[in-house]
């Protein structure tokens, strides 16, 4: 637990914090690091994060520790409802009032409070909520962005104790410096979706909700293989955090093929498949001047995202992917030639267009889609990759009806 009992040391974790929550380029990779440090500076057993959607409070985040194990990904953190920015609420009168709430007993509430505790979150968990505290997230001018609740501040023997006043002053003033970084990483996913709206236009198969999809698929199967590695955790929230938004672009560079192809209702020929493949190397080249790792990073997904472990895929080894002619390379490339990445993106991808419907197909049923991966194991697919898709195809399916696949 994070010393608390001096100013100075609380100025410095303010400042180390920060500056690392400013390294960080996506939301959840900042709500993730947003959580587990608050839960720190008060010894909470779990906490969440509602992010303003409209006139509703959208749940984006999670942390339990009773409930789910540390480091490892969970269906919850996908979880897809919101509650209307009302009284009736503890998160809702927070943030109509831009008050931070601190409650000793969920279940014995101060008579005359406009709020109520929601026991069908403990109900369906068998976990038990006592002390709660709910901080609205705040810009300088008084934009509000979301609010957090933190659940059970615990003793030094794990018993769930009541907020303390010192701890309130801390996380009101680490939530206002907080709220700056949030919504940082959410524009910078608006801004890669709106990058994506310009495939979407060309390609109507590139839509929002599936190259979130790709993104979070991508994310968590990183996650999982990462664990399976042994991967030391700074570098797996590292790569995790560019992954999700590197995996949103792998197909960008659709924005250079030609409309009567893309859009073209009946089978390509031959010719027209040999121009869609250069998709990879257009979306590469859109990142040729790379000046940042999540550049390098989107570089390798765009152009490697359809080579194949056993090295029957595109766009092969070319000797300069920056060259002004367009051209396909003399070889696949596979194994572990192919960047990681590129190899866990690629599954992402197939198994969302597997289960997406399309003009030319329906929506192939899970078991199905599951039966082709096991059986392009090895050929197309990692197998790595493909036993960390299968270890978390619960979350899988949560990521699925989040972003709205049926």
């Amino acid at each position: 637990m994070t010393d608390i009992n001096t100013p100075e040391n609380m100025i410095n974790s303010f400042l180390r914090i920060s500056d690392e929550l400013n390294q960080l380029k996506d939301v959840d990779t900042i709500l993730d690091r947003t959580l587990l440090e608050v839960r720190a500076l008060t010894n909470a057993d779990a906490g969440s994060i509602f992010l303003v959607e409209e006139d509703q409070l959208r749940f984006s985040y999670v942390h339990n520790d009773t409930l789910f194990a540390k480091d490892a990904t969970n269906a919850a953190v996908y979880s897809n409802f919101a509650v209307p920015i009302t009284e009736k609420s503890i998160v809702g009168y927070s943030a109509l009032s831009g008050e931070t709430l601190v409650i000793d007993d969920a279940y014995n509430l101060p008579a005359g409070m406009p709020f109520s505790f929601n026991e069908s979150y403990d109900r369906a968990t068998g976990y038990h909520t006592t002390s709660i505290m709910a901080i609205p997230l705040k810009m300088a001018q008084g934009k509000l962005v979301g609010v957090m609740q933190i659940l059970n501040a615990k003793d030094s023997y794990g018993r769930y104790i009541p907020f303390d006043k010192q701890a309130k002053t801390y996380v009101t003033l680490f939530a206002n410096n907080t709220a700056i970084a949030i919504e940082r990483g959410i524009l910078t996913r608006e801004l890669i979706l709106r990058m994506m709206k310009m495939a979407e236009l060309r390609d109507p198969s590139e839509t929002g909700a599936h190259v979130q999809r790709v993104g979070a698929y991508s994310a968590e199967i990183y996650h999982r293989y990462a664990l399976n590695k042994g991967t030391p955790i700074r570098e797996l929230k590292r790569t995790k955090d560019l992954l999700r938004l590197a995996a949103m672009l792998h197909d960008v560079g659709k924005v250079g093929i030609s409309d009567s192809i893309l859009k073209k209702p009946a089978k390509l020929t031959e010719e027209e498949f040999g121009v869609i493949k250069m998709h990879t190397v257009f979306g590469a080249r859109l990142f040729e001047n790379a000046t940042s790792d999540l550049d390098v990073m989107c570089r390798d997904i765009a152009l490697n995202h359809h080579e194949k472990w056993v090295g029957n895929g595109y766009p092969g080894v070319m000797d300069n992917v920056f060259e002004g002619q367009p051209h396909l390379g003399k070889r696949g490339k596979s194994g572990e030639e192919i960047p990681l990445v590129a190899r866990i993106c690629a599954l992402a991808d197939v198994y969302d267009a597997l289960v997406s419907a399309r003009s030319y197909k329906d929506p192939y049923p899970e078991d199905k889609v599951l039966d082709i991966i096991r059986q392009d194991t090895g050929t197309h697919f990692d197998p790595e990759v493909v036993e960390a898709f299968m270890q978390i195809h619960d979350v899988i399916l949560a990521i699925r009806a989040k972003y709205n696949q049926k």
